[in-house]
């Protein structure tokens, strides 16, 4: 497992030429230097024999947000899960094609699955908080693995606030770090959750509908972090918001029926989609 986390850090630190793009949104900083972090080459997920996702390719861009829109059961989440491995852990689940982190691909026969979600961080629709553990031993709880990897550096104590204040919930919690998780609200927990992924300082953060149960201020907080975190990583929503997908995106990819339709920079697919079906969901006549 070592080996695998190693060559996954070395390949991160090997890469390091950039190109610069013009940026999509008004308020984003202006050359923000970018390059690509996750390349999806003929990406087809199943269940069995059923195809859940078809034949997608697509590129991940280092600091920049990507948005996955799309109806219930078009894929999304199924598509997020391939990129760290997560999809497998079903039975009947196999992936075909090629998904290359920083140029590794890591289906490889030699990648360990552990490897890649410590490079590649995830955080579900509904909070998730570990009920027996303390806020300091959730944010903590991934350094099992990470510790192994010498791109993780620091004393627990230093790292956990490290990821608290990444996530806008230190000055929340900084008193309390020793009381259990459960106590926090809905909003605060999911904030944890996001310091729990990022603890481990991954390269990609996948959000799979992290505001789908939260109250509209809590909605708001998250989304300021997930433009705060495009600073650093790349960073992967789905989301049935399509205001939201518009409000933090640089990047957003329309899925039906298991395909990828259309994946353009936010503001041309809201403004001027090139597909009639993305027009046709975007203007709310299906979904």
């Amino acid at each position: 497992m070592a080996e695998s986390i190693l060559a996954l850090t070395e390949s991160r630190q090997s890469r390091g030429s950039s190109t610069h793009l013009r940026e999509h949104r008004a308020d984003a900083p202006v050359d923000l230097p970018t390059r690509s972090r996750v390349v999806v080459e003929g990406l087809t997920a199943l269940f069995g024999a059923t195809a859940a996702v078809k034949n997608v390719s697509m590129t991940l861009l280092d600091r920049r947000v990507t948005a996955i829109i799309g109806p219930s059961g078009c894929g999304k989440s199924t598509f997020l899960r391939c990129l760290n491995r997560m999809h497998e852990t079903v039975g009947t689940a196999s992936v075909r094609g090629k998904v290359l982190l920083d140029g590794h691909d890591i289906y490889g026969q030699k990648t360990n699955p552990a490897a890649v979600r410590r490079h590649v961080g995830m955080v579900f629709q509904r909070p998730t908080p570990f009920p027996t553990m303390s806020i300091r031993e959730n944010v903590a709880a991934g350094l099992r693995v990470a510790r192994h990897d010498d791109a993780v550096r620091g004393t627990v104590e230093e790292i956990v606030e490290k990821a608290l204040r990444r996530a806008s919930l230190w000055d929340e919690v900084k008193d309390r770090l020793d009381t259990s998780a459960v106590g926090m609200s809905g909003g605060q927990q999911q904030r944890l959750c996001i310091a729990r992924a990022l603890a481990t300082e991954p390269d990609v953060l996948l959000l799979d509908e992290p505001t789908a149960s939260l109250d509209p201020l809590s909605t708001q907080k998250v989304e300021e972090l997930v433009w705060e975190l495009r600073a650093d990583i790349a960073v992967v929503i789905v989301t049935h918001n399509m205001q939201q997908a518009a409000r933090v995106s640089d990047f957003t990819a329309f899925f039906l029926h298991g395909e990828m339709v259309e994946f353009s920079p936010t503001a041309e697919i809201f403004t001027n989609p090139l597909d009639p079906r993305t027009e046709a969901y975007i203007t709310g006549r299906f979904g």
